[in-house]
């Protein structure tokens, strides 16, 4: 059998490359475009924390706030890049899914208090894991950055997709969710057909604008409440208190070192569509400087009262379709987080985006991001050691969390491991990286084809 396996590849065209002004129009259309596809991965965690936890209104309220604030800031600094901190990389910063499970079990142990405790605790394992970045490379290769970027997206398309397939409204036909998600990717698939920038830039934005005509037409859409909600928020640290326990800190600990291997193949598969190098000290620069970013905005986060942050995915689908890359955008996005998080009625207008439109966007944005780890793994080719890998990293990060019946039986602590497939998956791709002996590869195989 060949021992390796190279595929024709193209990068997407970019209209606005990484270091490109982008004219004020379209500037604002793409960083609506990018906080939009960012807005509800970062609001939701705090919304399933309150729902789960029983928060009352204003708590919850409070978190999408900082939320939102922690976002901004995370941004700013990975956009601009600060002296050494921040990855100079048209990158966004949001509340991370893989935290939720153990903060629910900090806050059913001891409060919101130990919750953010313990979050501030370990997030300087993100500051201590930075500087040793360029050292660490044989262990954050592209193969395992690629299937950490694969596994988030396929473990989050199943998410969209009951978005689409519930009843859009009380008493709506159960199939007017799947037409309103055909006729937001219908419009994304003609803007990106018709051969026009413009068109391609404003794709999204133009969908879920039809797609809240559509239900506002059809009396679907649900117009949200402003009862009990501030008219502006402002941040208070350590308002809710710091708790600490031992038996908590490595959970905490593995799970800030699965959001740096995240935030790593987010911010390479960023690196790559911006058609930059993916190797080199000028890459892992940028790799070290986003990763403190990261670290910052959690410490930052803990102590104004958001949950843990990460480098989001979604904005690499985004990049995909407008053709925008531009590193340029990053204060007007902060701009546009901020104001969302200060003035919360203006945010609530937004989560009350249909669920089927939601759904659309996500199911084509994360399929994109797949794509991404996908393009990651094959930047070098793939022989039979890399194939090996990626089955076994992807029936780990696949399987155990479909088995939900199994997962019931384990202990807690195993059991939060597991049911994670970017955690177990990630992990898995680690250790096989590092214990499997590499093959050699020929120079006929070891780069792509040329654009």
């Amino acid at each position: 059998m060949n021992e390796t396996l190279p595929i024709p590849y193209s990068k997407p065209r970019m209209i606005h490359g990484l270091e490109d002004r982008v004219p004020p129009g379209a500037a604002l259309v793409v960083s609506i475009q990018q906080v939009g596809a960012m807005l509800v991965g970062t609001i939701t965690p705090p919304l399933i924390l309150g729902s789960i936890l029983h928060f009352r209104p204003e708590e919850t309220a409070y978190f999408v706030s900082m939320a939102l604030l922690a976002s901004a800031l995370g941004t700013l600094l990975q956009t601009t890049r600060p002296g050494f901190v921040g990855s100079g990389l048209l990158s966004v910063t949001g509340t991370s899914f893989a935290f939720l499970q153990i903060l629910i079990i900090c806050v059913q142990q001891g409060g919101l208090a130990l919750a953010f405790g313990m979050a501030l605790a370990a997030a300087p394992i993100s500051l201590i894991l930075a500087p040793a970045l360029p050292r660490l490379r044989k262990v954050f290769t592209p193969l395992v950055s690629g299937l950490v970027v694969l596994l988030i997206g396929l473990s989050l398309i199943p998410t969209g997709l009951q978005g689409i397939v519930a009843a859009p409204a009380p008493g709506a036909p159960a199939w007017g969710g799947v037409a309103a998600a055909l006729l937001v990717i219908a419009i994304i698939f003609i803007t990106q057909m018709v051969g026009r920038n413009w068109a391609r830039i404003a794709g999204l934005l133009l969908s879920v604008v039809a797609g809240y005509i559509l239900y506002a037409c059809l009396g679907w859409l649900q117009v949200p409440s402003f009862a009990g909600v501030a008219l502006i928020t402002i941040p208070h640290p350590f308002s809710y208190g710091l708790a600490f326990r031992w038996e908590l800190l490595l959970p905490f600990a593995f799970l800030y070192v699965v959001s740096v291997l995240e935030s790593l193949g987010d911010m390479t598969a960023t690196s790559h569509l911006s058609g930059l190098e993916t190797g080199g000290p000028e890459h892992w620069s940028r790799m070290r400087g986003g990763i403190l970013a990261d670290g910052l905005t959690c410490i930052a986060s803990a102590i104004f009262g958001a949950f843990p942050s990460t480098t989001y995915a979604q904005n690499n689908g985004v990049i995909q379709i407008t053709g925008v890359a531009s590193r340029r955008l990053g204060p007007l996005m902060a701009l546009i987080l901020a104001l969302l998080g200060l003035f919360p009625p203006v945010a609530r207008w937004i989560t009350a985006m249909p669920s089927a439109v939601l759904g659309a966007l996500a199911i084509l944005l994360f399929g994109m991001v797949a794509v991404s780890g996908l393009r990651l793994m094959m930047l070098s080719g793939m022989n039979q050691r890399d194939a090996l890998i990626a089955a076994l990293t992807l029936a780990v990060g696949i399987g155990f969390p479909s088995q939900h019946d199994w997962l019931a039986t384990l202990p807690s602590g195993l059991k939060i491991f597991l049911e994670s497939g970017v955690t177990c998956g990630g992990l898995t791709a680690l250790m096989l990286n590092l214990i499997l002996p590499r093959a050699k590869k020929s120079n006929a195989s070891s780069t792509l084809p040329p654009s």
